[in-house]
């Protein structure tokens, strides 16, 4: 079968219907058509992972695909937002890399002392909202993604930011 426009359209109305082998065949030739799109873009040590990332938002998002529109520019969107998300990874990943190697190089820096600071204050509040401002604030995740990896719905995510910066202040003005 080719991943024409056409196929691809069929095949995912089809799947929002319930069809269960057109699903499968839907993201059979997906995942042919994000391998060709992504090889061009990234390393091929990455390039397994983001396909699959980029089905798995192809499932969450399926329900908002409109049969009466062409398939590919949606997938396409969803490939390019996926992309994207890869590219801060990354770039945050270099980030902590050349930083580690910084403290490395300078046991007695400042910023040591401010990382051990918010660790000892990320100590005084709740797990949850220690985990939440974790991943958001310190690593760098989105709201989706946090929510996704501590198992919290993104509104517990927001809520427990908001608590936890705001008892860390609390900590803080009490010396």
């Amino acid at each position: 079968m080719s991943a024409d426009d056409e196929t691809l359209s069929k095949l995912m109305a089809l799947a929002q219907h319930g069809d269960k082998r057109a699903y499968r065949q839907l993201l059979f030739e997906c995942e042919t058509w994000l391998k060709r799109y992504y090889a061009r873009k990234i390393g091929a040590e990455t390039l397994d992972d983001l396909v699959q990332e980029t089905l798995m938002s192809l499932h969450r998002k399926r329900a908002t695909y409109d049969a009466e529109r062409p398939f590919l520019p949606w997938l396409a969107a969803i490939a390019r937002y996926r992309w994207i998300d890869h590219l801060r990874k990354a770039y945050r990943k270099k980030e902590v890399a050349e930083l580690n190697e910084e403290i490395a190089a300078d046991p007695h820096d400042p910023a040591i002392g401010a990382r051990l600071g918010v660790e000892k204050l990320l100590r005084l509040i709740p797990e949850k909202q220690a985990l939440a401002i974790q991943l958001v604030k310190i690593e760098g995740l989105s709201i989706a993604e946090a929510s996704a990896q501590s198992g919290q719905s993104e509104s517990a995510v927001k809520v427990n930011i908001h608590r936890g910066i705001k008892r860390m202040s609390a900590a803080i003005e009490e010396g």
